[in-house]
């Protein structure tokens, strides 16, 4: 039995995916802890799960578009989350004695922690963010980034000359996408492509699944668990939008009713839809979305062709590639009109090579395997770098 510990921020998006490898290294017989914020945690994860909590703080909302996005999520978000985490984590990882850490790209504090500790610990990517080098056309973002996550290996007192990414291991990088969604440049081989890793989710018996209307086609539209006040009008276009598709075309929204306008009688609005059971009951023609790679994923795999309206981070280049994948569309979040949305989910949903794209992509991601590669990958970097733990750790921090 091997202990693993995930490391991961209070983010929807990104626990959700890991949860799926959590579960599958359980059922092999391994112990599996989670840190992080435990009032998030917890309700995602369930009674059952082994949470050490690192305690709660507010931090700064995400917002904006663009540089400015990015600029709002690492000052708002990774930086002083890892300062508020750092020393909780030092003392849970002796408490617990992990044998692995599985380090979300957005916690950077796991990969400080393991590497002051001795630890192997393997890099988890749940959005493509992190991967290829989005801004390599920018030097001087990188260098930015690159400074901010120094700064951490600094404060940690950790040696200049070790230094390395905390975003990416050197042993192994864990990514929930595939090379269809990641453009031309393969990876090295240290990372894993495994493709979507769902998390198994109870079935929602408050879905009103009455109201799906037969004989029509369904778009779900969601927007994710970010995009606060900015969906509101977004929202509003899209129902316009849909409207213009015609009575044949039936939308499912997912987000809270205070961010949607007035719908049409056969629309279906609810706070949180069962996305990976309407699609698994075929009860969806295609997504309208923000490009996230949770959503574009379960899409695909789903066969699912996508209208993408990204937001920030790697919605654009998640979205990108969709694009150029054939699996779908992409429209400009702040200025796209009903009338161009309308045109682009009519495509979607009448055009049969759009679908076929879906369908190809989505076999595609299924074949890296998915929770149960990421487990044979980790535990292959257990077995491969594993010690006795039970031998003195440094001083604390």
């Amino acid at each position: 039995m091997t202990r693993f510990l995930l490391v991961m921020p209070p983010l929807t998006g990104h626990v959700n995916p890991a949860a799926g490898i959590a579960a599958e290294l359980t059922a092999r017989g391994h112990d599996v802890a989670w840190t992080g914020t435990e009032s998030v945690l917890r309700p995602l994860l369930g009674p059952g799960a082994q949470v050490l909590g690192t305690g709660t703080r507010a931090f700064r909302a995400q917002g904006g578009h663009g540089l400015a996005a990015l600029r709002s999520l690492w000052e708002g978000f990774i930086v002083p989350y890892a300062r508020f985490t750092a020393k909780p984590l030092d003392a849970i990882v002796r408490e617990f004695r992990p044998d692995v850490l599985l380090v979300d790209q957005h916690t950077p504090a796991g990969a400080l922690a393991a590497h002051r500790h001795g630890l192997p610990w393997a890099s988890f990517a749940p959005g493509a963010m992190e991967l290829g080098r989005p801004y390599r056309a920018l030097p001087q973002v990188e260098a930015w980034m690159t400074g901010l996550l120094r700064g951490l290996w600094e404060r940690a007192r950790l040696p200049a000359q070790e230094y390395v990414d905390p975003r990416f291991s050197p042993a192994l990088v864990l990514a929930t996408t595939g090379p269809a969604l990641t453009g031309d440049d393969a990876p090295p081989p240290h990372h894993a492509l495994v493709g979507p890793v769902q998390s198994a989710r109870p079935a929602d018996p408050d879905f009103p699944w009455e109201r799906l209307l037969p004989g029509r086609r369904r778009v779900l539209v969601t927007m994710g668990t970010l995009a606060g006040e900015l969906g509101a009008d977004f929202h509003a276009r899209a129902a316009r939008a849909l409207e213009l598709c015609g009575d044949d075309v039936q939308p499912v929204f997912a987000a809270p009713r205070e961010l949607l306008p007035e719908l049409p009688p056969q629309a279906v609005a609810v706070d949180r839809a069962p996305v990976l059971e309407l699609m698994a009951r075929g009860a969806l023609d295609a997504v309208l979305c923000h490009g996230g790679m949770n959503t574009v994923g379960e899409a695909l795999t789903h066969g699912l062709p996508l209208v993408t309206a990204p937001i920030r981070h790697d919605q654009p280049f998640v979205a990108a590639q969709v694009a150029a994948a054939g699996a779908g569309l992409r429209v400009p979040f702040a200025r796209v009109t009903p009338e161009r949305l309308a045109q682009a989910l009519r495509a979607v949903l009448d055009t049969a090579d759009y679908r076929r794209g879906a369908v190809r992509v989505g076999e595609a991601l299924r074949a890296g395997g998915g929770a149960a590669a990421a487990a044979d990958r980790l535990e292959a970097l257990a077995a491969r770098t594993g010690r006795d733990f039970r031998q003195p750790l440094p001083g604390a921090l």
